[in-house]
């Protein structure tokens, strides 16, 4: 534990599990074992109190970076839609940028739909984009 403290106190992040260093991998390996002990409740208190002092050990990085990328997309499309784009479409798209948010949007519509949306979620959809849940119209777009 001690040497992990020190090794994420000297490069200021955690180890990594997939790094090439076999012994910042065995300390990943460590970290992970008593993260599924913290889950469980079985974390011994010396350990809780003394990984207590690094930062971000008990979170989940792959959650973290899920919930920036969902922000980015959001503000993506905020930046899409203020150029007077229509919705994007998630099929027979235009541009990889259109694909790439077509398919963001029409999954948070079909997690609305389904009730697994975030309501917090639903909220910055609402406030950022209003009329997300509705789309495009089908038919033909409206002349300019």
């Amino acid at each position: 534990m001690e040497e992990i403290i020190e090794w994420v106190r000297a490069k200021g992040r955690l180890p990594r599990d997939r790094s090439e260093d076999k012994g910042e991998r065995s300390m990943a390996r460590w970290l992970s074992d008593r993260r599924s002990e913290a889950a469980e409740g079985a974390l011994e208190p010396a350990y809780r109190d003394g990984l207590a002092q690094v930062p971000g050990w008990l979170g989940n990085r792959r959650e973290a970076q899920d919930e920036a990328r969902w922000n980015d997309r959001l503000a993506q499309l905020v930046v899409y839609r203020g150029e007077g784009n229509d919705w994007p479409r998630h099929r027979k798209t235009d541009s990889d940028r259109e694909h790439t948010l077509g398919v963001w949007i029409h999954t948070q519509r079909y997690k609305r739909r389904r009730g697994d949306l975030d309501p917090a979620k639903v909220e910055l959809l609402d406030a950022a984009v209003p009329g997300w849940q509705a789309g495009r119209t089908r038919g033909r777009p409206p002349s300019r």
